[in-house]
């Protein structure tokens, strides 16, 4: 069976798939990509057996045959040739044949009928419409307050609520939450899952800048993306996330507006002097002035002094630096709204004209 393809035309979807397939995986077919070959389209699928993404992309062949060939080969070969290459795949018994020019390949292969695909579960589902782009940013809004491998399971993934005709996403650690919501064209039951860590920064990676639709079906135990040309199937996390309304605060009376690059810079150069394991920094804020200070164990200190507009009460409040410089990254606004209740409650970060963006970081002591 021969197949024809541009090696442009196949790099970027070989891009998007291998980056999920495990390099050591107990289950050797796990590293390899299954090819689909059907009439002008070739299919291409890596799953790690939690997710699994499809791509299908236009191809010169009249063959029907299916096979799985390693992922990390196949790719490393094809960023290897040049631009122009035309690629030829010839697959006999057990290999396949990859033919650019003067370079000639032989691979193993394994029996595309021993790949473990993952098939779309049957039963009720809701099915919700937004578009790429908009997709994309409220991710990135929430997604770097996810938890990295924590015992807490649950917290290691965003929430994805569907409620009357909101789509709420929040992330959260323990120690700071990050909650964005956005409008929809149609009301729907209430129904939460529970998206993993992995699926959500493959996500962002796959979703384009474009105004083209992706569609996402929830079920019981799992959801489906699709768009443009990509299928993407994974599970969720069984678990009972958080709930986040009693954890952000509303009726904050301190609060006071900053432009966000001249916060962000001034809680860069205070951060390099702060404690390395505890990464703290205090907030002093009096009438019109903000200070950011931070030592360290040799008593080295930093102290940068910022011009604010605030008449509330005199505050000194300690952070985890990382967790505001996080968000004052990723909020993408000119301003930004600081409000604070005590000197031991959380501290409300949102963005003005915004208000369905809402971080929360919860206070350390110093």
């Amino acid at each position: 069976m021969n197949i024809k393809i541009n090696r442009e035309t196949l790099l970027k979807p070989l891009t998007s798939v291998a980056s999920i397939v495990e390099k050591r995986h107990t289950l050797p077919i796990l590293s390899n990509l299954l090819i689909d070959a059907k009439k002008n389209q070739i299919h291409l699928t890596a799953t790690d057996l939690e997710m699994q993404i499809s791509l299908s992309v236009e191809s010169a062949t009249d063959a029907d045959f299916s096979t799985t060939i390693a992922a990390k080969k196949l790719l490393d070969i094809c960023r290897s040739l040049p631009d122009s290459a035309e690629i030829n795949m010839a697959t006999s018994e057990s290999r396949i044949t990859l033919k650019a020019g003067k370079s000639r390949f032989n691979l193993q292969t394994l029996p595309a009928a021993d790949y473990p695909v993952m098939t779309k579960t049957q039963g009720e589902s809701t099915l919700v419409t937004i578009d790429q782009r908009q997709l994309k940013e409220l991710l990135k809004q929430v997604e770097f307050a996810m938890a990295q491998q924590d015992i807490r399971y649950y917290l290691n993934g965003l929430l994805f609520e569907v409620t009357g005709n909101r789509l709420n996403i929040v992330g959260t650690d323990g120690h700071r939450l990050s909650f964005t919501s956005t409008e929809l064209k149609q009301n729907y039951e209430k129904q939460e899952i529970i998206l993993p860590r992995k699926t959500v920064i493959e996500l962002i990676k796959l979703l384009d800048d474009s105004e083209e639709d992706v569609q996402i079906e929830m079920s019981a135990n799992q959801v489906n993306f699709s768009f443009a040309n990509i299928r993407l199937i994974s599970k969720i996390i069984d678990g009972k996330f958080p709930d986040y309304n009693r954890v952000i605060p509303v009726g904050h009376k301190n609060s006071f507006t900053t432009n966000r690059v001249g916060v962000l810079l001034a809680m860069q150069r205070a951060s390099i002097l702060s404690n390395e394991k505890y990464r703290g920094i205090r907030m002093v804020i009096s009438e019109n002035n903000l200070k950011l200070i931070s030592t360290n164990s040799d008593q080295e200190e930093a102290e940068e002094e910022l011009e604010v507009s605030y008449q509330g009460d005199a505050l000194d409040i300690g952070f985890n630096v990382t967790y505001l410089i996080d968000v004052l990254n990723n909020a993408n606004s000119e301003d930004i709204t600081f409000s604070f209740s005590d000197a031991n409650s959380s501290c409300l970060v949102t963005v003005p004209n915004k208000p369905d963006y809402k971080y929360v970081v919860m206070p350390m002591r110093i």
